[in-house]
């Protein structure tokens, strides 16, 4: 049976150049890197590398750079550690209603501690409107977060223009660049940003590692304490093997993204066409061309996820019906919801993530098993 992963953007497999990249600190090279000694040289000496290199991807300074353990933790630093420094008649935090719950649930975590979080709402595109983050700002406006693309129906966010508008206005700006980083260019200063996070295993380094900018100057509370690592900014010793893996896959990334992302697009076009010229009331989620390359994302009228999800597995193909962390859920995804779908509607998406391994004809195996179990799931509910 052929067997076609299309859920790149709920996580990458390790390229075998990081994998190589990463076998000395999993083995002999096993310091320490806040002890003072040759091996715990060895390990910070790897670490002040990879920072280097991630600030090189990122247009920042090294110590702008702030190792964390996954995207979700990076998140949570950045709306809870920068909300903790706010002061008392500052208390306001704008976060768009499409973020991923990393950031939606940290919002929700600071609300018995006094502050007011209010979400942006999206058009039926999942865009954020600059006009309307221009009217929810307030003079106690302390902070908002914007993904730079939805993880979900692939959407990308003028953060530019938001980030803009927010130092304007004196307000703390935070992106979750999770979907976009390796994809996309995701410098901070074009993006306007003062906190972006980032994750290693969606391009295809290890699980388990991540990454905050901080921009100098931008208050931040440690959510994590009893060790003066990373700056002061999180305790914990360093997971040396995966911030070498990280970095090795971000060369990697930023060396192959200006042909990567034309061909991921140029696939994903082709997809889109064939599943809406060829499937029956199928749609397209999200917007038509201000979208992640790699992000095609459906709803199948009359055809529930999961139904289509399993059925899809049994025939080889990885697909998602949104966010990994969610699956299993049985609460409609709250982006399409966000979009204006109804809960019926909001169990009828599914998403397709392309990926470096996509082929043309992976794709047509998959728009060929789309064919024949679309229609054979809807003539079964229609008994």
């Amino acid at each position: 049976m052929r067997r076609v992963y299309l859920d790149h953007a709920a996580t990458t497999p390790i390229d075998p150049r990081v994998r190589k990249a990463m076998e000395p600190y999993l083995t002999r090279e096993f310091g320490n890197p806040s002890s003072l000694h040759a091996w715990g040289r060895t390990a910070r000496l790897a670490i002040d590398e990879a920072r280097e290199t991630l600030a090189a991807a990122l247009g920042c300074f090294p110590d702008e750079v702030c190792f964390v353990s996954s995207g979700t933790e990076s998140c949570n630093l950045a709306i809870i550690g920068c909300a903790l420094k706010a002061p008392p008649d500052r208390r306001h935090i704008l976060l768009s209603a499409i973020e991923h719950h990393c950031v939606l649930d940290a919002g929700e975590w600071l609300r018995p501690f006094g502050f007011e979080v209010e979400q942006l709402p999206v058009d039926r595109y999942g865009q954020v409107s600059l006009d309307t983050v221009r009217e929810r700002l307030r003079p106690d406006t302390w902070l908002v977060s914007v993904m730079h693309a939805n993880n979900e129906i692939g959407t990308l966010q003028p953060v530019a223009a938001i980030g803009a508008l927010c130092r304007e206005r004196g307000v703390w700006f935070h992106v979750d660049a999770v979907q976009t980083f390796g994809l996309l260019p995701v410098k901070v200063d074009a993006l306007n940003c003062d906190l972006l996070s980032v994750s290693a295993h969606k391009i295809y380094g290890p699980k388990g590692v991540g990454a905050l900018y901080i921009r100098a100057g931008t208050p931040l509370q440690p959510l994590m304490v009893g060790g003066g690592q990373e700056h002061d900014r999180r305790a914990g010793t360093e997971n040396v093997a995966g911030i070498v893996g990280f970095a090795e896959a971000v060369r990697i990334a930023e060396s192959t993204r200006e042909t990567e992302a034309p061909r991921l697009a140029q696939l994903r076009d082709a997809f889109i066409r064939a599943v809406l010229e060829t499937i029956p009331d199928a749609t397209l989620t999200g917007h038509p061309t201000e979208r992640l390359p790699n992000n095609a994302h459906f709803r199948f009228v009359g055809v529930p996820s999961d139904s289509l999800l399993i059925a899809l597995d049994r025939a080889g193909i990885g697909a998602s019906s949104g966010a990994a962390c969610s699956a299993g859920s049985l609460e409609p995804s709250h982006v399409l919801m966000a979009l204006g779908w109804d809960e019926s509607a909001a169990q009828e998406g599914v998403r397709f993530s392309l990926g470096r391994h996509t082929t043309q004809e992976d794709l047509d195996y998959t728009v060929e098993v789309l064919q024949k179990t679309v229609a054979q799931i809807r003539a079964r509910r229609a008994k």
